[in-house]
């Protein structure tokens, strides 16, 4: 299996994120990462807060060239959910242009990974040799759901939630090869599946800059998941979620050449590659999540070799009617440990 991780820009005192890409590059084939302060799925590269890296430009530019050095393709994330008033303008378009066309010109640009249908139309119009990609965000997990857009797309994430049902990945797949698209997964995503509040959160990293200059309300957590995982009746449901262990990875060869890490925003990239790319991990498995929610079970952790022998077939084979099963608090109920015990 090979893999496409997020790039991170590093700090004065961190490693090059490069370094993590050179030591794994025999696995990793891809790289996708945001432009500067650009809206993306996550919060812009160079502007936090109203303070402004004014190197960011520069590293990011070394880096990806660095890449390309490597044989890494490099992969532009225009993934934001909304882009406001200018979602539908000439002036977004001529600046998504623009980046496309320097990164072009002076790097090397092989995939856009986008949300929009604007500008997957755009960049299909301008740049016919770029790969456009459908966002795991566009929740697109049915063949209805790729023929909508076919015209617009050549490669899809599929909807991150349909991870362990087997035969729909192996009618997404028949429908993908038949079609000339290709299809790819997210393994590590720590979001709940089917969350209520998505769409809503999704929007608000959008909107992270505009958001984070005003006077917010106080004392309220916006996300879904830690005020669910509050709870500690509903740990549970960390274990029915989308992620699939680094042991069970090699399942998944026959259905997508390449799978997505999530890391752009990890504490510790290298521990996720390289719990992946060697399919085996010993430690706390919320450790490897985007994101892990591990403060949440503090002074609990997951104890990954704890799983039982039949986690994935029991997993990628039952009816997902979760309320009506046991199964999965069973297992909790034996991975679930003290830190101290692990």
């Amino acid at each position: 299996m090979k893999y496409t991780v997020g790039y991170q820009l590093p700090e004065e005192d961190e490693k090059p994120f490069i370094e993590v890409v050179r030591d794994f590059k025999n696995h990793i084939a891809e790289v996708y990462f945001p432009w500067m302060d650009m809206a993306s799925g996550r919060l812009p590269l160079t502007v936090i807060d109203g303070f402004v890296d004014w190197e960011g430009q520069k590293k990011l530019e070394s880096d990806l060239k660095a890449l390309k050095r490597m044989g890494v393709k490099l992969d532009l994330l225009l993934n934001a959910n909304c882009y406001g008033r200018e979602s539908l303008s000439q002036h977004f378009a001529n600046n998504i242009c623009s980046v496309v066309s320097h990164l072009c010109d002076n790097i090397g640009l092989d995939v856009v990974t986008t949300t929009s249908l604007m500008v997957a139309r755009t960049i299909k119009e301008n740049f016919p040799g770029i790969d456009v990609r459908a966002s795991v965000n566009m929740r697109i997990g049915t063949v209805k759901g790729m023929e909508y857009v076919v015209d617009y797309f050549d490669s899809y994430y599929v909807q991150r939630e349909y991870n362990r049902n087997l035969q729909k990945l192996a009618e997404l797949g028949d429908w993908a090869k038949k079609h000339k698209k290709r299809l790819y997964f997210l393994v590590n995503s720590g979001c709940m599946n089917f969350c209520s509040g998505q769409v809503f959160h999704d929007n608000l990293v959008a909107h992270e800059k505009e958001i984070c200059e005003t006077a917010n309300i106080q004392g309220w957590n916006q996300s879904v998941c830690w005020n669910y995982y509050a709870k500690r009746d509903n740990w549970v449901s960390i274990l029915q979620n989308s992620w699939i262990r680094p042991e069970d990875i090699h399942h998944y060869k026959q259905y997508f050449p390449m799978a997505k890490l999530a890391t752009r925003m990890h504490d510790n990239p290298r521990k996720v590659i390289q719990a992946y790319v060697e399919e085996s991990f010993v430690g706390n498995l919320l450790d490897l999540f985007e994101p892990g929610h591990g403060p949440i079970f503090l002074p609990y952790v997951i104890d990954n070799t704890r799983f039982p022998k039949n986690w994935f077939k029991k997993t990628t084979t039952c009816d997902k009617k979760c309320q009506k099963c046991g199964f999965c608090s069973q297992v909790l109920g034996k991975v679930l440990v003290k830190i101290d015990e692990l």
